[in-house]
């Protein structure tokens, strides 16, 4: 399905293919010869997304911006299967496995790989050629690359980054599921004009 959002239609290369029952959403642009599989989700809620030529978005992997938080994908890159991948850059040629996550205002340099299950945490930037081990962590801005066993060292680089801040405009402190909620409804209540 392919849906305009707040007035803005996606804009696809001719060249690419997408899926049937993918859903391509809002201020999107796909490039050249793009190929996004069944059940992928491309949903710009508000920043644009542009995916480059010659990237493969495999089955249900799902794509999001943010007013705040536009994503921008290079040429060559591949999504895996169940990825999250959110308001952030990725140079070209970059694998993002199965189930990996790559978070808000996160840049992961050329040819990096971000292995199954794998989290680049927020504001988190990854050197071009670096790995993310299976289910390791990436934190922090030049990234430090944890297991996450390392939680305690992981949550030192991360409160800082203040990830309630960052995305939903709540201080750590105010940012209970019930502001969180109440906030996104209302954000979220534009959708229904579409």
């Amino acid at each position: 399905m392919i849906s305009s959002h707040q007035g803005v239609s996606p804009r696809i290369d001719p060249t690419a293919y997408i899926a049937p029952n993918a859903m391509v959403y809002g201020n999107v642009t796909i490039g050249a010869n793009v190929r996004i599989m069944f059940g992928a989700q491309i949903i710009a809620e508000g920043g644009s997304i542009t995916i480059g030529e010659e990237c493969v978005i495999m089955e249900n992997a799902v794509l999001r911006s943010l007013d705040n938080h536009p994503l921008t994908i290079a040429n060559n890159c591949l999504i895996g299967p169940h990825a999250h991948v959110v308001g952030c850059v990725l140079e070209e040629e970059v694998f993002v496995a199965t189930s990996a996550s790559v978070l808000h205002a996160s840049h992961v340099g050329a040819r990096s790989e971000i292995r199954i299950g794998a989290v680049v945490h927020i504001k988190s930037h990854i050197k071009p050629g670096s790995m993310v081990p299976i289910g390791w962590v990436a934190v922090g801005n030049p990234a430090e690359i944890l297991p996450t066993e390392e939680h305690e060292c992981i949550w030192r680089i991360q409160k800082p980054l203040n990830f309630p801040l960052s995305v939903y405009g709540l201080d750590r402190d105010e940012a209970t599921t019930k502001r969180v909620t109440q906030k996104l409804c209302a954000k979220l209540s534009s959708l229904k004009e579409d």
